[in-house]
């Protein structure tokens, strides 16, 4: 048996159903629940009468210290925004490759990833270089093949979120600086399961989502921004990205020297509370333990999916294989008849790129594991 590192009873949608789609929209526990109702009830439903505009400014500082221990960067580096896409867009308009130069990504990546890349090179003369990730090659070692001399640029998931391929981040940042490339990395399907360091990376930009493995609900993410690009101006700027916004001085342009700068405007505050609790309870349990455990549950479904004919895009013993994304095919069966036998048995998981996409948490267990493979025997 393969217990759960959380307790389920936080997840009362465990009690209607086995949830395997943590890659997707992420169950959240009860505790970053209850903080969200909280901050509802007893803030923001009164609006200024409880909170004033010197607390509303206040109010990001303590996500920005769990943020900066989460990505392993200096709090003034941890840019706090509305959404990953809402840096990733502005990151080509920071970065500003020259005509004539590469840009490298993966082909099937996230398109929050590769589309702000891709109306940068259509406007400015650069060109695109699509890496494909194929099952039976070293992602890492197909991206680093693809820089060359022209490449200002290399922009990637560390965990591709249709396969769960995965990167070498520290070996593709090597590969960047000997190219003098720059990097960009989104971490959205790594960060809350695997150890995210964006010291150690030393990409321009290191980019979560707040959801997901993190365990809070859309409308914030974090980024940690490298010092060259706090000396950059954002190109998007909004109201609140100064050191004083509610000075409200409408004829002058004044960022915040720190990562403060990204912050556009008033956000979604009740994620935010989520997300600070959601980090309270994650972090303890330590990305090591976190991915053993989620090492172990895959290694029990491969096995005994395998023995059904269906197999994982790349084995677990791989390098590129993450330990928390399994994307499944079968050499017969259509992916459409899988899916529908699962939710026909309440089990939910992705479908990805052709693939049923099993991702696992915390709360996950052996029982959640043997309840999928029996489904995929019974078709």
């Amino acid at each position: 048996m393969i217990n759960a590192l959380v307790d389920r009873s936080s997840y009362p949608s465990l009690n209607d159903c086995v949830y395997l789609n943590q890659a997707s929209l992420g169950l959240i526990g009860q505790p970053a629940v209850q903080s969200m109702h909280e901050f509802l009830d007893n803030t923001a439903r009164h609006g200024n009468l409880r909170m004033t505009d010197e607390e509303e400014v206040g109010f990001f500082e303590s996500l920005r210290q769990r943020g900066a221990r989460l990505l392993n960067c200096h709090a003034d580096q941890l840019a706090i925004t509305a959404s990953a896409s809402e840096l990733l867009g502005q990151l080509p308009f920071l970065i500003r490759p020259t005509s004539g130069s590469s840009i490298v990504a993966v082909a099937t990546d996230f398109p929050a990833v590769t589309r702000p890349w891709i109306r940068y090179a259509a406007e400015n003369d650069c060109s695109l270089r699509f890496v494909d990730d194929i099952a039976t090659e070293n992602l890492t070692d197909r991206l680093i093949d693809g820089i060359d001399s022209h490449t200002t640029v290399v922009a990637v998931s560390s965990v591709q979120f249709s396969t769960g391929s995965m990167v070498d981040v520290p070996r593709l940042c090597e590969a960047c600086a000997r190219a003098g490339a720059r990097l960009v990395v989104d971490a959205t399907q790594a960060a809350g399961i695997l150890k995210v360091d964006s010291q150690r990376w030393k990409a321009d930009a290191v980019v979560t989502s707040g959801y997901k493995w993190l365990g809070g609900h859309g409308g914030v993410a974090l980024s940690a921004v490298s010092p060259s690009l706090l000396e950059q101006d954002p190109p998007l700027p909004g109201w609140f990205g100064i050191n004083s916004p509610f000075d409200f001085e409408a004829t002058s342009l004044h960022f915040a020297a720190d990562a403060r700068r990204f912050t556009q405007s008033t956000m979604s505050y009740i994620s935010m509370a989520g997300l600070a609790t959601a980090l309270d309870h994650l972090m303890p349990l330590r990305e090591s333990r976190l991915e053993a455990h989620s090492r172990r549950l895959s290694r029990r479904l491969i096995k005994g999916a395998h023995a059904h004919g269906w197999a994982p895009f790349r084995a677990l013993e791989d390098p590129s294989a993450s330990p928390h994304i399994v994307s499944l095919t079968h050499s017969e069966l259509g992916v459409e008849r899988a899916t529908d036998a699962l939710r026909r048995n309440r089990i939910v998981c992705g479908v990805r790129n052709g693939r049923i996409r099993i991702s696992l948490a915390p709360y996950n267990n052996s029982v959640d594991i043997d309840a999928l493979i029996d489904v995929l025997a019974s078709i």
